[in-house]
């Protein structure tokens, strides 16, 4: 029913865009009321058009893009054809936006707080000594750590989940009446991802502060949002509070959505006491400066056709580990073994057949495949430079990869990256590590920036792939629901060091050490009361 006081109100809004391939409806006629201090959370899988959605409330369209008809209005100003002095004047002051990768968004150059006094000055909403004196209390409200001094500092100087907050301040310092949260703890670690929600919550409930929350993250959004709208192919499947919605959704898809993340691995027998692993890692020591010490004295083991799961929070050591183990950052002390050979410390000592057989898939498929690049180039690369194969045999082989990672390769072998999906980009990243005949991946948050539908799908081919190539993986992810789902082994790391480590069952059901225990007391719930329950939690971690 149409709120006529609603602050947001959204009316058959379309969107379209233009490509190669011709005219794509992005929004398909969208209704949305949004009232004052009200949160919606917007779900839905990639290619829904939530982010879409979110821009077009600030009456901004992506390039390629154009409003095909409807209405996008703001407190009684029509956005769809204004003006562009009165849309920036809105979007500076009364409506702000938080991206998912707060790294991508702050200028590196300046400080926080540089950042942050930025617009108030500009707008003369304050002067600089009013404004900075404002970031100290909003960084604090953000339970930001010394709020007194952290402004100071360059956004590579503090961490993923410290910045995203502070990009939540800088959205704040204007004292927006609509703030537009798109993904905003999709990257963080589970303890980290408590700090940034009660922190959001929390000053958006103080602030009265209206909010369209995006997430692919159904317990999360459980969390924030005070109703859910579901969204796909850029319609509305349903709406209603959140509670209603938690405990029945009405649509096929809606429960699509709750089913998901079912898979677990088969089961294997644990391997025999006499059996070498595949790969070694032992007393390793390493770090980045001549005073920093990253990992300390890790070692673990990766037996043949196993899945070992890296987990800790951010700056535990995961991915150091991995840079370890692939040759980029030659260890203080300590050796990496495959397959019983020591393997040189930097890669660029190692054998063409040493670095065939460790490969890696990346976390950003988006920033990991070369957008100047066809499909069908960036697998055929490794495949030439490994195999030396050449022509009508190099295609062949490149199609067959193409079939392995289920991408119709009359398809997809000409496209460019920008023309796939995220998950049809993650499928290119491990069909181009696969294409140098591997025994060992590492793969690096590979399922973190996905939506919950492509990342059982992503899991799925995974273990089907390690099934049929005969694979050995080590996977480093936060995400607990994955290390669930695909894991046989898991090794806790915590400050450069190693907690805990054994089985997957033995670690998620019966975990020893303190820290394990926490991790796993913070992977959120479906249940709307659960961050409240954990608050208490949440500031002895801060």
């Amino acid at each position: 029913m149409s709120d006529p006081t609603a602050l947001l109100k959204l009316r058959d809004l379309r969107l379209d865009g233009q490509g190669a391939s011709g005219t794509t409806h992005i929004l398909r006629g969208i209704d949305l009321d949004l009232a004052k201090g009200e949160v919606l959370g917007v779900i839905g899988e990639s290619g829904a058009g939530k982010s879409s959605l979110g821009l077009a409330a600030m009456g901004f369209c992506r390039n390629g893009c154009r409003f095909a008809g409807g209405s996008a209005n703001f407190d009684g100003n029509e956005l769809i054809g204004a003006r562009p002095a009165v849309l920036s004047g809105l979007r500076s002051t009364r409506i702000a936006y938080v991206a998912q990768s707060a790294a991508a968004s702050f200028n590196p150059a300046w400080r926080l707080i540089d950042q942050y006094c930025e617009f108030p000055v500009l707008r003369g909403l304050m002067d600089r000594k009013a404004a900075e004196k404002d970031a100290i209390e909003i960084y604090e409200q953000l339970r930001l750590p010394n709020p007194k001094e952290i402004g100071f500092r360059y956004p590579h100087q503090v961490s993923g989940g410290q910045l995203q907050r502070a990009m939540t301040a800088m959205a704040m310092s204007c004292r927006p009446d609509l703030i537009i949260f798109d993904e905003p703890t999709t990257a963080l670690d589970v303890t980290t991802q408590i700090e940034v929600l009660s922190a959001i919550r929390s000053a958006v409930n103080e602030l009265g502060t209206a909010a369209l929350y995006i997430t692919h993250d159904l317990a999360v959004v459980a969390q924030m949002a005070d109703r859910i709208m579901v969204m796909r192919h850029g319609e509305v499947v349903e709406e209603a509070a959140t509670r209603t919605m938690l405990d029945a959704p009405r649509e096929a898809y809606t429960k699509s959505l709750w089913a998901v993340r079912n898979i677990r691995p088969p089961a294997k027998p644990l391997p025999p006491t006499d059996t070498a692993p595949l790969m070694q890692i032992s007393n390793v020591t390493a770090g980045y400066g001549s005073n920093d010490t990253a990992l300390q004295d890790i070692g673990f083991d990766v037996h043949a056709g196993r899945t070992r799961a890296v987990v800790g929070e951010s700056g535990s050591g995961k991915s150091t580990a991995a840079r370890v183990i692939a040759g980029l950052l030659p260890p203080r002390s300590g050796e990496v073994r495959l397959d019983g050979q020591l393997l040189p410390p930097d890669y660029r000592k190692r054998s063409r057949d040493q670095l065939r057989k460790v490969q890696l898939i990346y976390q950003m498929a988006d920033t990991a495949l070369n957008p100047r690049q066809r499909i069908g180039d960036i697998i055929a690369r490794p495949v030439s430079f490994y195999a030396g194969l050449r022509g009508r045999a190099l295609r062949e082989r490149v199609r067959e990869i193409l079939s392995d990672i289920e991408l119709d390769p009359d398809t997809y072998m000409d496209r460019s990256p920008a023309e796939l999906s995220g998950g049809q980009k993650q499928r290119v990243g491990i069909g181009r590590a696969l294409a140098a005949e591997p025994q060992f991946i590492i793969c690096d948050e590979v399922t973190s920036a996905l939506d919950q539908i492509v990342a059982e799908n992503i899991l799925t081919l995974l273990q089907r792939v390690q099934r049929d190539y005969g694979l050995s993986y080590m996977f480093i992810t936060h995400d607990l629901s994955t290390v669930r789902a695909i894991a046989d082994d898991v090794t806790v790391m915590q400050r450069g060091k190693i907690v805990e480590q054994g089985t997957a069952t033995h670690i998620l059901e019966c975990p020893q050490h303190e820290y394990t225990r926490k991790l796993l007391a913070s992977v959120p719930e479906m249940d709307p009361d659960w961050l409240s329950k954990q608050v208490s939690g949440v500031d002895s971690i801060v």
